[in-house]
């Protein structure tokens, strides 16, 4: 890391590394690859040689799937 930079927090982050988004949202790190593969174009990205997951488009997936939930029970 370069001298008089200091890493940025990881809720700031727009993009998050499978082990980040893991930690950040709870989720086990198999579980999360999982999600990101099957799910890359709506919430992650696959570059170079990782997959990253965009952090809002995570949240608004979880929020869906919890209003998906709450149809189903009514």
């Amino acid at each position: 890391m370069r001298e008089g930079k200091k890493p940025m927090a990881v809720s700031e982050k727009y993009m998050l590394t499978i082990k980040e988004a893991a930690e950040y949202f709870n989720i086990g790190i198999k579980k999360m690859r999982r999600l990101a593969e099957d799910n890359e174009g709506e919430f992650a990205i696959y570059m170079g040689n990782r997959y990253l997951v965009i952090r809002g488009r995570f949240e608004q997936y979880i929020v869906n799937l919890s209003r998906g939930g709450e149809d189903e029970e009514e």
